[in-house]
Parts: C-alpha cells; sequence; structure tokens
C-alpha cells in the first residue's frame, strides 16, 4: 500500500492519540497546580509553628555512624557500561548463592534493605544498590536522565556488570516499579520477583482511572510534575541540598509513555501489601492478580502494615521471602 495511503488511513489514531495526551497533561497540571497549593499552605503553617527551624532545612555535617556498618556489607561502586554512571551499592555473601538485588524506593536509599542484608547473605549474594540519582551514586539533574528505558538499561548494566547473567530482583515503591518494567522487557536476565508495595504501571493507570481515591492517594505525584517547588518544600524536612532534584526526577517522567497499553504478567512473584498503606488502595491486589497467569503469584497482604515494609515489618518480609524461594537453594 504506498506511505500516503498508509499515512491517510492513520491520521485519524494519531490525532486521537496526540487529542488524548493533550487532554492527559492538562489534567495532570491542574492536579500539580491545586496540590502545589495545598503543600505550599502545610509548609507555610510548618514555618509558623517552628519558626526556630527556619525555612531551609538543616544540612547534616557527617553520615549517620549506621551507614558504616560493616555487617550489612562492603561499600562498592559500578561504572555502568551504556551510560558511564558511577552507581553506589553495597555487596554481602559473595559466593554464597544466586544474586539478590534489592533495589529501593522513594525517598530511600541501599540503608532501607539493611534487614534483609542480614538475614540473606548467608545463602545468597545479597547487594543494595543507590539508584542513579541518590546519595553517592552519579546524580544527572537533567529530567531526560531518568526516562524508564534509562533506568532499565542501569539494571541489566547493574546485573551483568556484577558477574550474572540473571538474578532474583526484590523492589520496593520505586524500586517495585523498576521490577515490573525489568521483568516484562529483559524476562531472561530475572530468574523471580519479590515486590513490595508498588502496582505495575499499566494496572496503576487502569486502577486510577475507575478508582477516584487512588488518585488522592497519590497527590504528591502531580505536586512532583512541577519544577523546583517540590524540592524547595521538601527542603523544609532536613533534606541535603541538592539530593532531591534526581529522585523528583523519576516523577517527572511517570507520565510520559500514558496512555500504556495493559500488558499479561509471567514473571513468578511475591508481593508483600501493606493492610494500611496510605499511599496505594488495597484494591489494586485484585487489580494485580487479574493481569497474572495462573499459578505465576503468591501475594500477601499484611495485617496492620503500611508501606514501608521491608523497614517496619522486617521480621514478616524475610519469612515470607526464606519460604519463597527456598527451593533455589536445594
Amino acid at each position: 500500500m504506498p506511505e500516503l495511503a498508509v499515512s491517510a488511513l492513520l491520521a485519524p489514531s494519531r490525532l486521537s492519540l496526540r487529542l488524548l495526551r493533550a487532554l492527559l497533561w492538562s489534567v495532570v497540571f491542574s492536579a500539580a497546580l491545586a496540590a502545589a497549593a495545598v503543600y505550599g499552605c502545610l509548609a507555610l503553617a510548618h514555618v509558623l509553628c517552628r519558626p526556630r527551624r527556619g525555612c531551609c532545612g538543616r544540612p547534616r555535617r557527617a553520615a549517620p555512624a549506621c551507614l558504616h556498618d560493616p555487617a550489612l556489607g562492603q561499600h562498592c561502586f559500578l561504572t555502568l557500561r551504556s551510560s558511564g554512571l558511577r552507581l553506589h551499592y553495597v555487596s554481602a555473601g559473595r559466593g554464597n548463592g544466586p544474586l539478590l538485588l534489592f533495589l529501593h524506593g522513594f525517598p530511600e536509599n541501599w540503608f532501607s534493605w539493611r534487614y534483609q542484608l542480614r538475614e540473606f547473605q548467608s545463602r545468597f549474594h545479597v547487594v543494595a544498590v543507590d539508584l542513579r540519582g541518590y546519595g553517592p551514586s552519579d546524580a544527572p539533574r537533567e529530567v531526560d536522565c531518568y526516562t524508564m528505558d534509562l533506568l532499565m538499561t542501569d539494571i541489566q548494566d547493574i546485573i551483568q556488570g556484577l558477574g550474572y547473567c540473571k538474578c532474583i530482583l526484590v523492589g520496593h515503591d520505586w524500586g517495585s516499579l523498576l521490577a515490573w518494567n525489568f521483568s516484562i522487557y529483559f524476562p531472561s536476565l530475572v530468574e523471580r520477583m519479590v515486590v513490595v508495595s508498588a502496582a505495575p504501571m499499566s494496572v496503576y493507570q487502569d486502577y486510577s482511572v475507575r478508582h477516584i481515591s487512588q488518585l488522592f492517594r497519590s497527590n504528591y505525584v502531580f505536586l512532583f510534575q512541577l519544577p523546583w517547588l517540590p524540592e524547595k518544600l521538601l527542603s523544609m524536612s532536613d533534606f541535603q541540598p541538592g539530593g532531591l532534584t534526581g529522585p523528583i526526577n523519576y516523577y517527572r517522567n511517570l507520565f510520559r509513555n500514558f496512555p500504556l497499553e495493559p500488558q499479561e504478567l509471567a514473571m513468578r512473584t511475591l508481593l508483600l501489601w501493606g493492610e494500611k498503606d496510605p499511599y496505594f488502595d488495597l484494591g489494586l491486589v485484585g487489580a494485580i492478580s487479574s493481569r497474572f497467569v495462573p499459578g505465576r503469584l503468591e501475594t500477601c497482604i499484611l495485617p496492620g502494615a503500611g508501606h514501608w515494609i521491608p523497614q517496619s515489618h522486617p521480621q514478616e518480609m524475610n519469612q515470607r521471602m526464606w519460604a519463597f524461594l527456598q527451593d533455589l537453594l536445594v
């Protein structure tokens, strides 16, 4: 068929997609301005109630001693093959079994996995990485340096740079979003997954359209679409100067590929969810299950738990992980 005819046939679809994306961005930025007004008022009240703290936070002069606990592992750096970025990670148990790769969430770092690093280093090679933009890892400032494609390539380079051809991927929050995506596009590099407190982006998109309560729970996502203001507001909570732009840029790329097509999930996965998670509806668990190939997903809803399960409920998480991974050690 002539190229001109093909273009003519596709023109209505392309126009509809452009209109849909324009509508999406108008809604996103309207919500962003509303969120900015609310959070701005909260920040002002914070300053007025605690005037001695000022409005710029308090820079730390030294890192907490717990970050250098030798029982958690050895601090190392890895230069990524594709981007040349240098990422910091903590490693323990090399030679003790398969690679157990931990991906942290926002606004965390490798230390959020301290309980799991201690627990699993006897039978696994455990590695907790500081993702690009976090901690001592390189942190480009441009928004385009934090697209999902680049983050996926980072994970691929980490696995191969550590000398492995596959891993067991463990993620929380943003780390879980990355893990979901990575298992879809790079399934040969993932043996199993443990996912905590996050849904695949396509599931989150479809669920949020049908459940406005989830949009209210995720109101901070809209605030993070704005330039400089989120960094300023969060710096009042003693975040390090210059340490917020990279992590918030993850959110600034969230809507780049919307709307997303539904995706079938097949990677053998353990999903852990807090019954009282303030950021994600419990109904997302059922939405995730509906996308899975039967028999490939194990779900566990922890009573009374919130969003920060690896740190707030480490014993329950570790027990579930041992049961899920036990057959790999036989």
